[in-house]
């Protein structure tokens, strides 16, 4: 994806999905209308932080570049320059894939 033109407020992310496989396992080609929503992405753009009673910025757990997973129906999809992107608040974030 070429550089992000939005930048995400507070405790928000904004994910690039990965596409669900195409063709299954056993060699089967999935239809469009067969294919899970996507559930795991590529963060491209990260708020500054939950704004905290202190008046300081809480620090988020994800960064540019990580993978993550998020519930199925989390967030909100948006186009940016042609591309479909998540923006989700980091508390939709369901965990960080580790390589």
């Amino acid at each position: 994806m070429a550089k992000v033109k939005i930048r995400p407020l507070d405790d928000r992310v904004v994910v690039e999905p990965v596409e669900a496989e195409q063709v299954t396992a056993g060699g089967i080609v999935l239809p469009d209308s067969a294919k899970e929503k996507p559930q795991r992405g590529k963060v491209i753009a990260v708020g500054p932080g939950k704004l905290l009673d202190s008046g300081k910025r809480g620090d988020l757990s994800v960064q540019v570049g990580d993978q993550v997973i998020y519930g199925k129906y989390g967030g909100t999809d948006i186009e940016v320059n042609g591309d479909d992107v998540k923006i989700l608040r980091e508390s939709d974030i369901l965990a960080k894939v580790v390589d």
